[in-house]
């Protein structure tokens, strides 16, 4: 029945244990006095000490403290040096332990009829004590040590400050003064009680004359009476009450009352919560006997002795739904858990778990035998338990996803008053609940609220249930652990015994039986009153096998229940899911025998839109998880049936929640049609619940670690998943999915967004409607329908956005104590800066102050937009869902809980969810309008952008985004002027031109500021003047486009595909004086790309090579001219020649080595005479077809000759490339020669450059083909690098007769326009030369916004 959680191995034995009831702590004293701090969640050692004796940390901490407080004399022996001697308890004492301990104490009260009206289950929120700090409290026979565990820092408290007495016990007692500060009351060796006031550190009163011998136990709690009152055991076998209810006198107190409780002492005090009646005390003594007391007239009520031969040591009061008549757990000095069925004073004692099968197999094996000394159950999560052995600490848990034995029914409209079923011991109860006080606004209503106490953002006030409890007349089979359901039209409850297994289908207008029989599981339709359920053979029933019995007759026991358990086994893999459905005349007909035809036994059934249905997988089970079932197997859980078919199916080694989720879960989770029984989709893994909402839009698939939200319309989608671990069960309320953990409350909002399928299927469904709408009107009319007078009307196109899904999570509730400010953290004063004071009023301050806390506990100094938490409810929670405007849940002792939802952060977002955002809206002005931004994200990603828009806090960016996504162009313009500051920008008046730039006066000095907030926003200008250009709103489009001309034709301002997009911007709308003007200015900053790509789009060539010519792009020029066919063409090759060969000159030679110079020196022919050199023409590239330029007859190309082929860009650069010509022919290698294609030619060419060969007389002139003439061949070596990367070429005029030398040339074949190469002659090095491109030289000095 239980698995292990966490295991932490010790060598020592550990007798004393506690846990924090909110955070995963868990403190430990073992026998040899060594105290430790574990976090058993994270398997984390937080602090150990050795408070037995002197703990030499803390003593050289408390030196240093005192030097560093300027103490250098040591008055007498420091505390920490004081020997603590045996630890007699250890407990946590913070603000959550102090809210917790006052929660128990009253709402066990509260549960008795005789209760007066002033004690209630509800608390509202204490004032902190302990400002933040978490007390470690180690009670020792000499000291007691507090150590603050968030600071390290610690107080010793003597036995000399408190009479000298040793001490044995104690407890902090709950009600004090606010002068007092918190109290800890210690037991004495003389009988005496001491309390210690933790604010002052002095004794504050005693307790006397009730005991003769030492104290060894103390509790606090309430009466139904609502008096507050303090317990005490002692070693002389009394227990004395006393009054803790005291005020400001301290004199001495004496008891008000005195028993025998036990034979030779009492060894501890444990409360018990009663369903519905006054709390009970349970007593443990040496004397083996276990004693239960009325806490009314303080009678005895039964005593028992639980295990024979043995005393108890532990006691814990216990309620968890998956054995609900077991309710007090026990621990004795042997290896099991004892559990005691208390309400029906039958009294039986069984074993609950045996521990041994729980503890790694490896270490049982080192020592004898595991030894159980000491026990706890967890306060607020009662399927944990840790108990303390003697091979170390053992956290086990029971199921946590066991949800209280109810089920909320449906509640008609209009009425306030909502309904549950629940079933206790035999019997079938309603239980009806609504809010007493009916100020609390209902959803969508908007009552008025203290806006002051609303925005400031505290917990809202306390919401009052009033419920009542009635018997239903009909009984109920079986006391065991039940689950219930209720069918979608709500006429039908379902009660499943999973443990018998039996199951019964009540109707619930009049209560009769319309349906029973043999099943473990039941799962219903969402859509009709239709259930599936898994029938089950009956088992036989398992022997228990005695304790102590002799080897034969255990083995004979072994070898029955093996034999049940292979029955069993054969039984559950025969069973079948079967389908009814419920008539509205109350009877039941069967639809489906068998749904699926999968051979492996089932092991869950999951109801919905579609039927889940979970198989076992075969998967290999450790000899640790064998043990364990064998275990659960044999033990009946409340004496009925048999557990091998428990709803325990989850058994595992322990360590499954190490593993991850892909090694636990392996896909074996079916999905079935209600309607054709057919398999739905592949194989998932199994979940552990599943919910789907009632219009089925969504669903949520539960795993351990996170939660899997799918959209089902217009087809299955997923949505994403949210980390909420643990999970327990949720329900859907519209978009909102409330989900419940065992320690928190979580509400996550959903939306599907826009898909484009949702867009296609809008589409199909508007064709059908038309389609409908045409037939129709023919079978009316005939054919005459078919004919239309007026002409077709174009409908404006509609802009449909996409959307991403969203999923927001909200925490609502959850145990911890909203944290007031450690010490160590101190909130940022605003003082007086610069002489003005700009202090914060009380009020902020107060305000920054309460919202420091974070979802979580955690503390951060950014204030949150959402309340502090409230607090959840104790133990398993069913979540009944959203009524009245406030969340319901009901807990394990049948109590309803209302979580307010009224906090406008939470309001606003339900409302958005819910669908009326308009309320939504109106709900905002409560909150701050800082958190406006916040809330329009949220309502953006609902699908609102409209309505958010209409909130006054929003900032202008969001307001733009929203603005785009609600078409409202005119606001989004709007947005963007104010945005980037360019009202004024963009007038004719204003002439923006290069000139006024460089000459701009202190008037225009503003334009700047405007220019820079338009490149700011360059993005948005577009996308507003697509969409206004989409949406046929030409004003608009213009408006903006005018601010983005403005400032493209600034130096630098925009980056180049950023000007590409408003050039042809410009051109789509015709305005062609803006884009000639920006080809100007573009050529006068020297952006020859973008001024020859906007000259393209206005067909002007000239204005074309103009660009080219005048930002030094010649190659380009001289390809464009070539394309063409422009008279240009040889004016423009001449000039492009004579600039590569002054770059020629201009490069310095080349260093060789010696075996280089030597090995050119064989394959070159030299130069005889300075004559020679210059009689050879210089260097010619040329385009294909065109005569040389320096031949005798310009009329006549030169005749081609074959020459080397130019190697590709994998030629070796140890090779020197050779172009030898003679001195009459030029050769004039074009990429024809190459026995390449042109394109291939080109792109072999492209970033070749060839390494140096010594000076030769020969030029080599050499034709280029340019492999894409239609487009504008427009490269730069890069898209928006700055000007600055190119070499610079001075176009100083030379003769063309002084050439220097002709070397090698890697030379670039002409590349399309995205080629991000230039023209680039390689120097006469070993290193390639690339982007070398050329420029114009320095113009003036220019405003440069790069």
């Amino acid at each position: 029945m239980l698995r292990l959680r966490a295991f932490r191995p010790t060598n020592d034995k550990i007798v004393k244990i506690q846990l924090h009831p909110t955070h995963p702590w868990l403190v430990t004293a073992d026998a040899s006095d060594h105290v430790s701090v574990w976090n058993w969640e994270h398997r984390q050692v937080i602090y150990e000490l050795k408070a037995g004796g002197v703990d030499e940390r803390r003593l050289v901490g408390a030196k240093l403290e005192k030097l560093a407080e300027g103490e250098t004399e040591p008055r007498g022996k420091p505390t920490e040096a004081i020997r603590g001697g045996s630890v007699k308890q250890v407990s946590f004492y913070d603000d959550d332990v102090r809210y917790w301990q006052l929660w128990r104490n009253r709402s066990a009260a509260a549960e008795a009829p005789t209760a007066v009206n002033n004690v209630t289950s509800t608390l509202s929120t204490l004032a902190p004590s302990t400002k933040g700090r978490h007390f470690l409290v180690i009670c020792c026979e000499n000291k007691a040590i507090f150590l603050d565990l968030v600071t390290m820092r610690g107080r010793d408290v003597p036995k000399q400050d408190l009479d000298n007495r040793s001490l044995l016990c104690m407890e902090f007692l709950c009600r004090s003064t606010a002068s007092d500060g918190p109290l800890v009351a210690f037991g004495g060796s003389d009988g005496v009680i001491r309390v210690l006031s933790m604010l002052t550190w002095k004794l504050a009163r005693r307790y006397t004359g009730g005991h003769k011998g030492s104290i060894s136990c103390l509790m606090t709690f309430m009466a139904s009476s609502g008096e507050a009152l303090l317990v005490s055991g002692g070693s002389d076998g009394l227990l004395v009450l006393w009054n803790a209810d005291y005020g400001q006198d301290s004199r001495e107190l004496v008891p008000k009352l005195s028993l025998k409780a036990h034979d030779g002492g009492v060894v501890g005090i444990e409360l018990s919560h009663v369903l519905g009646a006054a709390p009970q005390l349970i007593t443990i003594g040496a004397d083996k006997t276990l004693a239960i007391w009325d806490t009314i007239s303080f009678k005895e009520l039964r005593r028992i002795k639980p295990v024979s031969k043995l005393a108890c040591h532990s006691v814990a009061s216990w309620s968890h739904p998956r054995a609900p008549n077991l309710d007090i757990l026990t621990c004795v000095k042997d290896s099991h858990i004892w559990a005691i069925e208390h309400p029906t004073y039958s009294a039986l004692t069984r074993p609950l778990c045996e521990l041994s099968s729980l503890v790694p197999p490896q270490l049982l094996a080192s020592h004898k035998k595991l030894r159980v000394y000491s026990m706890v159950a967890h306060p607020l999560q009662p399927h944990l338990v840790a108990t303390g052995t003697n091979m170390g600490v053992l956290v086990c848990e029971f199921d946590a996803k066991s949800l209280p034995p109810v089920a909320p029914l449906p509640t008609p409209p209009g009425d306030r008053e909502h309904a549950a079923v629940y079933v206790v011991e035999r019997e079938l109860k309603l239980l009806q609940f609504q809010l007493s006080n009916t100020a609390n606004p209902a959803l969508g209503s908007n009552g008025s609220l203290n806006d002051v106490g609303r925005i400031r953002g505290d917990t809202s006030e306390q919401l009052h249930v009033k419920q009542v409890k009635k018997h239903v007349s009909t009984p109920v089979p079986h006391d065991s652990y039940s689950m219930l359901s209720v069918s979608s039209s709500g006429k039908f409850l379902a009660i499943v015994w999973p443990d018998i297994p039996y199951f019964s289908i009540y109707k619930i207008s009049d209560w009769s039986i319309v349906d029973s029989g043999s099943a473990r599981l039941l799962a219903w339709d969402t859509c009709r009153d239709r259930f599936a359920l898994l029938e089950s053979v009956l088992p036989p029933r398992m022997p228990i096998i005695p304790k102590g019995s002799s080897s034969r007759k255990a083995k004979e026991a072994a070898a029955a229940a093996a034999q049940a358990a292979a029955a069993a086994a054969s039984a559950a893999s025969s069973a079948s899911v079967q389908v009814r459905i419920l008539l509205d005349d109350g009877t039941s007909n069967i639809l489906m025998r068998s749904v699926g035809n999968r051979s492996e036994p089932v092991t869950g059934l999951h109801g919905g839109a579609l039927l889940g249905v979970a198989y076992r997988t075969s998967r290999r089970i450790s000899p640790a998880a064998a043990t364990a079932i064998s275990t659960i197997q044999s033990m009946p859980l409340s004496g009925f049936g048999n557990s091998s078919t428990s709803s325990f199916s989850t058994v595992d080694d322990g360590y499954s929640s190490q593993k991850t989720t892909a090694e636990a879960a392996p896909p074996n989770f079916q999905l079935y049609s209600w309607e054709t029984f057919e398999p739905v989709g592949g194989l998932l893994p199994q979940p552990e619940w599943t919910a789907w909402d009632q219009t089925v839009e969504y669903c949520a698939y539960a795993y351990q670690q996170y939660i899997v939200i799918s959209s089902l319309r217009p087809q299955f989608r997923y949505l994403g998943d949210v980390a909420i671990p643990y999970s327990t069960g949720g329900v859907w309320h519209r978009r909102q999915l409330f989900v419940a953990t065992p320690t928190t409350i979580e509400c996550v909002f959903v939306d599907a967004g826009i898909a484009p399928i949702d867009i296609e299927t809008k589409r199909r469904k508007e064709e059908i409607r038309l389609k409908d709408l045409q037939s129709r009107a023919v079978s009316e009319h005939g054919e005459l329908a078919l004919i239309s007078v007026d002409s077709q009307q174009a409908a404006p196109q509609e802009r449909i956005a996409l959307r991403p899904p969203m999923l927001q999570v909200v925490r609502l509730a959850s145990f911890q104590h909203a944290p007031s400010i450690p010490p160590f953290l101190t909130m940022p004063k605003q003082s007086k800066v610069e002489g003005i004071d700009s202090s914060i009023p009380k009020e902020m301050e107060e305000r920054k102050v309460n919202e420091i806390a974070v979802g979580g506990g955690g503390v951060a100094v950014a204030g949150t937009r959402f309340p502090a938490e409230q607090k959840r409810p104790v133990g398993p929670l069913l979540v009944v869902g959203v009524r009245d405007g406030v969340l319901w849940v009901i807990d394990r002792y049948m109590s309803a809980h209302a979580i307010s939802l009224n906090h406008p952060g939470i309001r606003c977002r339900c409302l958005a969810a819910y669908g009326d955002a308009v309320s939504a809206v109106k709900w905002a002005s409560r909150l701050g309008r800082e958190d406006h931004d916040d809330l329009a994200q949220f309502m953006l990603g609902m699908g609102y952008a409209t309505e958010a828009l209409h909130l006054p806090g929003i900032s202008k960016r969001l307001e733009f985004d929203l603005a785009m996504q609600s078409n409202d162009l005119k606001r989004a313009l709007q947005c963007l002027l104010i945005m980037s500051n360019s009202r004024d920008i963009g007038q004719e008046a204003l002439g923006l031109n290069l000139n006024d730039i460089i000459n701009m006066s202190s008037k225009k000095e503003n334009v700047v500021d405007a220019v820079q907030g338009v490149v700011k926003f360059a993005k948005e200008f577009q996308e507003l003047i697509d969409a206004a250009d989409a949406t046929g709103q030409a004003d608009i489009a213009r408006e903006a486009l005018k601010r983005l001309a403005a400032a493209g034709s600034v130096k630098g301002a925009l980056q180049g595909h950023e000007i590409r997009g408003l050039s042809l911007r410009l051109a789509n709308h015709g305005e062609l004086t803006r884009l000639s003007n920006l080809v100007n200015n573009l050529i006068s900053v020297g952006s020859g790309r973008e001024a020859a790509f906007s000259a393209a789009l206005l067909g002007d060539n000239i204005l074309m090579e103009k660009a080219w010519q005048e930002t030094g792009m010649l190659a380009e020029a001289v390809l464009h001219a070539h394309a063409h066919g422009r008279p240009t063409l040889r004016s423009l090759v001449q000039t492009w020649n004579k600039t590569l060969q002054k770059e020629l000159e201009h490069t310095p030679s080349a260093k060789m080595d010696a075996a280089a110079a030597f090995l050119a020196s064989l394959e070159e022919s030299k130069i005889t005479t300075l004559q020679d050199a210059a009689k050879k023409p210089p260097i010619e590239i040329l385009p294909p077809g065109m005569a040389t330029l320096y031949g005798p007859n310009p009329g006549q190309s030169g005749q081609k000759k074959s020459s080397l082929a130019l190697p590709s860009s994998q030629q070796q650069p140890s090779k020197p490339l050779l172009l030898e010509a003679s001195a009459a022919a030029p050769i004039s290698t074009s990429s024809e020669s190459n026995g390449l294609p042109p394109a291939e030619s080109g792109s072999s060419q492209n970033s070749m450059g060839a390494p140096a060969a010594p000076p030769t007389p020969e030029s080599a002139s050499m034709n280029l083909d340019p492999t894409d003439s239609s487009a504008p061949p427009v490269t730069e070596s890069s898209d928006n690098g700055p000007p600055s990367n190119h070499n610079s070429v001075e176009n100083q005029e030379q003769p063309a007769s002084v050439q220097s030398v002709a070397e090698s040339n890697g030379i670039e074949g002409s590349v399309p326009p995205a080629s991000e190469t230039t023209p680039i002659v390689s120097d006469a090095g070993h290193e390639q030369a690339s982007n070398q491109g050329t420029r114009v030289r320095p113009e003036l000095s220019m405003i440069d916004f790069s």
